[in-house]
């Protein structure tokens, strides 16, 4: 069992508190959480830890380059995580199985990024009784993305036959509830108004999360003010998440079509591969296309 100083780690973690989780002090070296609680701050400092020879902090290093790579040089950091997928399953790796398991999530991360949405799902269990709650949540938030809630509610069925009742279980049901609308978002709105209310706890990621649900409850002034406040918590510069909530927001309520034009046209400068933008980008492409081969027909006129 964690103790209860990762267990807040984790909190921070997986409610994306970042801030909060970047400024906790690192335990003692010779601790056992130690490792830990640096994976979990790493993975939000892009850290690069040098000269170790332990599987979990090797695999965030290379998932640092990764993100920070040009094009080229990427294939070199996916080739790095597949050694290590590879090395963790031999007899002589000196790596415990919670090491384990997270090479393989950080390495799904990658693969996911990279669009090898196969090779992350077999390389994180999908399908399988392995018990790793955070892969877990990858391979739902990976089959939620590909439209296949059917095959995330699987997955978490499964998990729940022996994890315990956990936050990120919580959170994973959040998550399939907010792209399915069951129970008319009732239970995604609930948990992240119950988590918003814990004072030690300060996340825009929950804040936007919630604002997302009461947007698709037709609640939009509410949502709008859940965004507005997650973009004050960032420093005034709104993440992409956010950007596009914000957008989608000023589109549907009665704000000025002005408002939602300038959010578009920061969300498509500043973050030009997020999904709304390739989409739209997409279909705009597939209507000039169409419009090309319309031939407008002459009009009609009226006999004498």
């Amino acid at each position: 069992m964690d103790s209860s100083e990762l267990y807040h780690v984790k909190q921070q973690f997986t409610l994306g508190a970042y801030k909060t989780l970047v400024d906790l002090t690192l335990p003692d070296p010779s601790s056992p959480d130690y490792t830990s609680t640096l994976v979990y701050q790493a993975q939000r400092l892009h850290y690069r830890p040098l000269d170790t020879e332990n599987v979990a902090l090797k695999a965030v290093a290379a998932l640092a380059r990764y993100v920070s790579a040009g094009a080229a040089e990427k294939d070199t950091s996916l080739e790095e995580l597949r050694d290590l997928c590879v090395e963790i399953e031999g007899d002589d790796v000196d790596a415990d199985e919670k090491e384990k398991g997270t090479v393989r999530v950080l390495a799904g991360t990658a693969f996911t990024l990279a669009g090898e949405v196969e090779e992350a799902l077999e390389t994180l269990g999908a399908g399988t009784d392995m018990e790793n709650l955070e892969a877990v949540a990858l391979i739902v938030q990976i089959y939620l993305s590909i439209n296949r809630p059917d095959l995330a509610r699987k997955e978490f069925d499964r998990a729940k036959r022996w994890a315990e009742d956990d936050l990120l279980l919580q959170l994973i049901e959040s998550s399939i509830g907010l792209v399915t609308g069951k129970d008319g978002y009732n239970d995604s709105n609930s948990f992240y108004t119950e988590q918003l209310g814990n004072p030690s706890l300060s996340s825009p990621h929950l804040l936007t999360a919630r604002g997302v649900t009461r947007l698709l409850r037709g609640e939009v002034s509410a949502a709008k003010s859940d965004f507005e406040e997650a973009v004050s918590q960032q420093g005034g510069t709104a993440d992409a998440e956010t950007l596009a909530a914000l957008t989608v927001a000023s589109g549907l309520g009665t704000s000025k079509l002005t408002e939602a034009d300038e959010f578009w046209s920061q969300l498509s400068s500043s973050y030009p591969t997020h999904p709304l933008v390739v989409d739209l980008g997409h279909k705009a492409e597939l209507f000039d296309e169409l419009s090309a081969k319309f031939d407008v027909p002459p009009l009609a006129v009226a006999a004498a």
